[in-house]
């Protein structure tokens, strides 16, 4: 079993460490960045953020990195956008920039929730109308999905619409009901 699964998602460490290079080459460490212990507490907090989305397969671990390089990105235009000596346009565009990419930052949350299967959708009924004989079901509905069996609830032959007519566009015409399939 690959030791680095929990950072990059896959089964191959190659594609793991690779991914967590490419990771740890997306944050900003300062200027005159010296290696040693702030460095390097630095990119365990990086490999840190990776474990705890704990990626289960490659696609998760690519958007695990999305994830931090839009967050070191929009952290980096706010910084730069508060610098003292930083001209108006400059704040300007280092705010929007950063607004653009926080924007991003969230959507990319929500595809990996959606991935996952957390993110399911809701439906929110308003109106229902149920006419005589009908019946309104609310929940989760499941059917046999692919299954040839007939469930003894169903009907198993044509009946005919009971008490409301199709119109005619000749009001004197017979109004007749029409078949309805059942087991369709």
């Amino acid at each position: 079993m690959p030791e680095l699964k929990h950072l990059g998602g896959s089964k191959s460490d190659q594609w793991n460490l690779m991914l967590c290079n490419q990771v740890i080459s997306t944050a900003w460490y300062g200027r005159n960045t010296q290696p040693g212990e702030d460095l390097d507490d630095k990119r365990a907090a990086i490999l840190a953020f990776m474990a705890g989305v704990n990626p289960k397969d490659t696609i998760e671990g690519m958007m695990a990195a999305h994830l931090f390089a839009s967050h070191a990105a929009a952290m980096e235009c706010y910084r730069r956008a508060m610098l003292p000596e930083q001209s108006v346009e400059g704040k300007q565009m280092n705010l929007t920039l950063a607004a653009k990419l926080t924007r991003a930052n969230a959507e990319q949350a929500a595809a990996l929730s959606k991935y996952r299967g957390k993110g399911q959708q809701k439906v929110v009924v308003e109106h229902v109308h149920v006419y005589p004989g009908g019946q309104a079901i609310v929940g989760q509905v499941t059917t046999p999905g692919g299954s040839t069996k007939n469930l003894e609830a169903q009907p198993h032959a044509i009946g005919y619409a009971e008490r409301f007519p199709v119109r005619c566009e000749d009001e004197e015409q017979k109004r007749e009901a029409l078949p309805v399939a059942g087991n369709a």
